[in-house]
């Protein structure tokens, strides 16, 4: 016969091996924690902003075609930005020691649909220098891009601030520790559960043995007063002498 656990019964287990549930969820929180604060090394990001735009005299009008060509040319702009015309510069300017290869996947560059906006984004292992790198790539390109394409069409929109940190996100961690946690927790109490096979009621005996239970034997707690269970030792026995006279 298989075995069926009700709703009631399921209930019944998890309260049972609810200590242990907290306690594995407490420790895959705790390690969690841990790992992320003093094992993950921190990132931080910086971003800033630049602006594709002709620069025009007050005499100038709108033109609408002009500022087609510069959203043409972002897409350009985009794929400059990330080149070693302009990463070599920015590892000499700000004495960086890793190749145009290696800052090139610090940076990623974005720009919103059919806006003239570019956004110039550095992750770094230090807060200050990607701030300084994500500022200096963005002068550094402004003012290499006169000679590379003959225009003067870009300027600093937003400088970079101070890097934010957004590895490792510790909340996050934890959150999804604790997700985990309580599924490892559950699926140990179930495992635990199914290799018990102690016979702990009525219906462990009848699956086991296949035989019904006809009665069972309530615990009686004994009396722990001796005075009282020896007088109630006397009472029987006098009843019984006056039975068998």
């Amino acid at each position: 016969m298989e075995k069926t656990i009700n709703l009631k019964e399921l209930f019944q287990l998890l309260k049972k091996r609810l200590l242990l549930i907290v306690m594995v969820t407490a420790i895959f929180i705790a390690i969690s924690g841990i790992v992320s604060y003093f094992f993950l090394t921190p990132i931080y990001q910086s971003s800033t902003q630049i602006l594709v735009n002709q620069v025009k005299s007050k005499n100038e009008i709108y033109n609408p075609s002009e500022v087609q060509t510069n959203l043409q040319l972002i897409n350009t702009y985009n794929v400059i930005i990330k080149s070693p015309a302009i990463l070599d510069k920015v590892i000499e300017k700000e004495n960086l020691e890793m190749t145009s290869e290696q800052l090139e996947k610090l940076v990623s560059v974005s720009n919103e649909q059919e806006s003239q906006v570019v956004n110039i984004t550095v992750q770094h292992e230090d807060s200050q220098k990607s701030k300084n790198i994500a500022n200096t790539i963005a002068t550094t390109f402004q003012k290499e891009i006169k000679p590379i394409m003959n225009v003067d069409n870009v300027s600093i929109l937003t400088k970079a601030g101070a890097g934010s940190l957004i590895k490792p996100n510790l909340l996050l961690n934890m959150a999804l520790a604790l997700a985990v946690g309580l599924i490892a927790g559950v699926s140990l109490a179930f495992l635990l559960e199914y290799l018990d096979t102690t016979i702990k009621n009525d219906k462990d005996v009848e699956e086991h043995l296949g035989l019904p239970v006809l009665g069972s034997i309530n615990i009686i707690n004994k009396d722990s007063n001796p005075k009282r269970r020896n007088s109630k030792m006397n009472i029987s026995e006098i009843r019984g002498d006056s039975i068998g006279s």
